[in-house]
C-alpha cells in the first residue's frame, strides 16, 4: 500500500497522480492491465 500511494494509485489500482514523470515510471513496480489500472510486479 505504501508504494501505491508514493506511486499515486489509489487502493483500486487506478492512477490519481499528477506527475508525468511518475506515470512514465510506474512500469517499474506495476503493470498496467485492463481499465488502466495497475497490479504489482512481482519481486523476487
Amino acid at each position: 500500500q505504501t508504494i501505491s500511494g508514493e506511486h499515486g494509485l489509489d487502493g483500486s489500482g487506478v492512477y490519481n497522480g499528477t506527475s508525468d514523470l511518475q506515470l512514465e515510471r510506474m512500469n517499474v513496480y506495476f503493470n498496467e492491465a485492463s481499465g488502466n489500472k495497475y497490479v504489482p510486479r512481482a519481486v523476487l
